[in-house]
């Protein structure tokens, strides 16, 4: 019998359920708001879901609530496939721990999209980013060091803000920006102080 299965003692070790942190409780809140705008949850299913994400207390109880809907948090859409955000009713966001397609279609809509790369899994040496800020905008939310071409942007009515410091770390991503601002305008950044003490927590966790 091995150490990992036998307690100090010789008794067998009993397998404690991981417990799910407040990271791991947003990020299916996220999932479930976004497949709401997207049509693939009522608005009924979407309360009852969400109630039983805030209450969760481990991942196993977490993971039946995304596994008919999204990937999960680690994995995107099919090799070659854009990811496609809409913004909608609702905003759509990717957040926390997600792996990076090589070209991300996003539709601000009414309700907005948030794309957050501080914890994202990226693979590839440059991402493609069509943006359509429309009535609600796009905010892209990105490390310090990344680079960011942003010369294919029509800034439209709402503008297009590149508040990034410019500077590219070695074998850092290039993010290419491509669309239009629409009304609302779009948005890219590195973490504001609030965003950085929670990337702080969520790695002490």
């Amino acid at each position: 019998m091995t150490a990992e299965s036998e307690g100090s003692a010789g008794v067998p070790a009993v397998r404690r359920p991981l417990r799910a942190s407040d990271a791991d409780r947003e990020a299916v809140v996220e999932q479930l708001r976004e497949a709401t705008a997207e049509g693939r949850l009522d608005l009924e299913e979407l309360d009852e879901r969400l109630g039983l994400a805030l209450g969760a207390k481990t991942v196993a109880e977490l993971e039946p609530l995304t596994e008919d809907l999204l990937p999960q948090p680690m994995f995107g859409p099919a090799a070659g496939e854009p990811l496609v955000l809409k913004g909608g009713m609702h905003s759509a966001q990717r957040t926390g721990k997600w792996r990076v397609p090589a070209r991300i279609v996003a539709h601000g809509g009414m309700g907005g999209v948030r794309i957050d790369f501080t914890q994202a899994e990226v693979r590839v040496r440059e991402i493609e980013v069509e943006v359509y800020g429309e009535m609600a905008g796009v905010i892209i939310v990105v490390p310090e060091g990344w680079a960011v071409d942003a010369d294919g942007v029509d800034p439209g009515m709402g503008g297009f803000r590149n508040r990034t410091s410019g500077e590219r770390l070695p074998g850092a991503p290039l993010l290419r920006i491509v669309g239009t601002g629409g009304m609302a305008g779009v948005v890219v950044r590195h973490p504001n102080r609030w965003e950085r003490r929670k990337l702080r927590r969520a790695l002490e966790s």
